[in-house]
């Protein structure tokens, strides 16, 4: 699982490439990898609108949302198991009055 730093950390990190120190100094310096340092300067440059991209805001909103997802088909996986185990049959809609 990736190391998570704090985001004050970043930004001093972030500062110190743009105030003229190579990324790979400034990644040996502080014992992190080149490509972190990278990775965190491209998502200041999207969050900051000067590159495409999803923001981190979206980013943590879509994670979110994947997360509500997953756990909602757990819950749906359960209810349907449920029935099955119950004997009622359930429309896959959800719907109770007959069709036409």
């Amino acid at each position: 699982m990736p190391r998570s730093y704090p985001p004050e950390f970043r930004r001093k990190v972030l500062d110190l490439v743009a105030s003229g120190r190579k990324v790979a100094e400034v990644a040996r310096l502080l014992g992190i990898s080149d490509q972190t340092i990278y990775v965190w300067r491209r998502q200041h440059l999207i969050d900051t609108g000067q590159l495409p991209g999803t923001n981190s805001s979206d980013q943590s909103e879509l994670a979110a949302a994947r997360k509500r997802i997953a756990e909602l088909e757990t819950e749906l996986a359960i209810h349907r198991r449920a029935a099955e185990l119950l004997g009622e049959v359930t429309s896959p809609k959800g719907g109770s009055r007959p069709s036409a």
